[in-house]
């Protein structure tokens, strides 16, 4: 139960932020592997 109302909870969340930023699905997948890129290579160049 609590798993499912978590996972609502952030699918509310993510379409907020879709909508306040005026993005489509699309959209937010590239900003989302971006994201994703940058964080591993924060993470790579502190661990170095």
């Amino acid at each position: 139960m609590l798993g499912m109302k978590l996972i609502d909870l952030h699918k509310r969340y993510i379409e907020w932020w879709q909508r306040k930023l005026g993005i489509s699905d699309y959209a937010l997948l590239w900003l989302s592997f971006f994201k994703g890129i940058l964080i591993a290579l924060l993470v790579i160049w502190l661990v170095k």
